[in-house]
């Protein structure tokens, strides 16, 4: 019958959810489309699909999910007009496991896991703590750290490398190390620690970081160079043997399909309100399956994000 946006600030971000209404009175299902500092670019890309599929049936998502991404001439492998289609096709399958009356995952066959793990940023809920910090405040961190551990969680990520050129000195290599050597001696061995660059470094100094800080055991090392990088992130991994982390930028299939087979990454995190929602995910993981490797959703979004990575982590 008509899609509907809701936006919804969120102190650094907005959250962009989307609403999906049938004809059936009382059916409708909620997806998010959040896409930072993208707000009103979102907004519109859901506005001109919806022209294209108000009508249809709801329930045919994989074909509803071709039109979204077929037409329009341009495909829909662009990160805005694919934050749209994810935040419509997360919708649709709320309203498929509302029709059957059960979660996605039995939709898909049935969880295959009883439990997710799952961890935090440091700072919990408040980005500014995570984003502001310090590097070289390795107290601070060590801090938040305990902060995590105190909270219940087994795992957690930090962000304790700083912005360099494509090439510096040692010494924002030594505040990365003593900052995460603070963390492990603040929480101990048994706790996962997970280092995002957040693509800042070059490869040539993400490998640097990643040598300096292997000796910490970390879970995974996260985007220590630009994603489009392949052959950058494929040397790294190459030569580390902390898991390297990456695709929460990466839209495209067939992107995700050269990340793998250049052996890139160790650990996939696509991103469901990026992706193309649920449809594209299940097809970036069994693509992630075919090469051994990982599967984390990236989630820094709003709540409905986060449901939705948890269904589909139990599937």
């Amino acid at each position: 019958e008509r899609i509907e946006t809701h936006v919804r600030h969120a102190r650094m971000r907005n959250w962009i959810f989307v609403k999906v209404i049938t004809d059936e009175p009382g059916l409708h299902g909620w997806g998010e489309a959040t896409l930072e500092w993208h707000t009103r670019a979102v907004v519109g890309a859901v506005e001109d699909l919806a022209d294209l599929i108000v009508g249809e049936d709801p329930t045919r998502i994989e074909h509803v999910w071709q039109i979204m991404h077929r037409q329009h001439f341009w495909h829909g492998d662009g990160v805005v007009r694919s934050s749209a289609i994810s935040g419509i096709d997360i919708a649709l399958w709320d309203i498929a496991g509302k029709i059957a009356g059960m979660p996605c995952s039995k939709l898909w066959g049935g969880p295959v896991r009883d439990y997710i793990r799952t961890y935090c940023h440091l700072g919990g809920g408040n980005m500014e703590t995570f984003y502001e910090t310090p590097v070289d405040n390795a107290k601070q961190f060590a801090d938040l750290a305990r902060a995590a551990v105190d909270d219940g969680f087994t795992a957690f990520k930090s962000m304790a490398v700083p912005s360099t050129m494509p090439l510096e000195g040692q010494k924002p290599i030594r505040l990365a190390e003593a900052c995460v050597a603070a963390m492990r001696e603040a929480v101990g061995p048994d706790v996962d620690i997970m280092v995002d660059c957040h693509a800042r470094p070059s490869p040539a100094m993400g490998l640097q970081f990643g040598k300096a800080l292997e000796p910490h055991g970390l879970y995974f090392f996260e985007e220590p160079c630009w994603p489009e990088s392949v052959d950058g992130l494929a040397m790294i991994n190459a030569a580390l043997t902390t898991p390297v982390a990456t695709g929460e930028r990466v839209t495209r299939l067939a992107d995700f399909r050269d990340l793998f087979a250049a052996r890139a990454c160790e650990v996939c995190q696509l991103d469901l309100t990026h992706v193309g929602g649920f449809t594209e995910a299940r097809r970036v993981a069994a693509l992630a399956e075919a090469h051994r490797i990982a599967l984390a959703p990236h989630n820094p979004q709003g709540p409905v994000s986060t449901a939705a990575s948890l269904e589909f982590g139990f599937s």
